[in-house]
Order: C-alpha cells, then structure tokens, then sequence
C-alpha cells in the first residue's frame, strides 16, 4: 500500500485546525490579538502553497514557497505565545506546533532544492 503525500490538503488540513484551536480558546485582551495572528499567518500557509502550484513562473512558485515557509515560522511564533497564556491547553497547541515545525521543514527543503538549482 502506498501513502498519497498531497501538501496542499496537508496544509488546508493545518489551516482547519488553527480554525478548530481558535473556536475553542478563551478570549480576552491578551489572547484575542495573538490568536487573530495565528488565523491569518496560519490559514495563509495553506493559501500561499495554492498559489505557488498556480504560478506563472519558476519566480513566482519560489515567491510563493518562502512566503508560505514564512507565514509557518510566524504560525510557530504565535502558537508558543498561545501556550503561554493558557497553560492548561499547552499540550494540545505543542501538538500543532509540532505539525507547523514538520511544514517549515518541508518548506525549507523546497526553498533550498530552488536555490541550488
């Protein structure tokens, strides 16, 4: 049996979670800022990875990749600062770091594969 990899329906599946973990957080006046940071940085990843398929050149699909690469080290940024402020939930959002730290990986190998082509 072999395992279809798709980037694109991984990265939505992400944006789906950050969804998920937003619906369920407590907001007051130092979550709401941070996790409205984390809906836009980490719904964008999957969004920039989309464009990067539709480029209209090697320029743009690199353009697009770093964006997308961008946006999950922000995601990463944002989601530690969430656990900070409720700790009871610091598992849960580790396990979604986690996942955007494997995404910055696979973004990184993309961007270096381009640089040394």
């Amino acid at each position: 049996m072999t395992t279809t990899y798709d980037l694109e329906e991984r990265t939505a599946k992400f944006g789906e979670k950050i969804i998920r973990l937003y619906k369920t957080i407590k907001q007051d006046v130092i979550t709401k800022p941070i996790i409205n940071q984390i809906i836009r940085s980490g719904t964008s990843i999957g969004a920039n990875y989309c464009e990067a398929n539709g480029a209209s050149s090697k320029k743009d699909f690199k353009n697009k990749i770093f964006i997308a690469k961008k946006e999950t080290q922000e995601t990463k940024h944002w989601l530690r600062m969430l656990a900070e402020c409720d700790p009871e939930r610091r598992e849960e959002i580790r396990n979604i770091w986690k996942e955007c730290q494997e995404l910055t990986l696979i973004f990184q190998k993309i961007t270096n594969s381009l640089r040394s082509n």
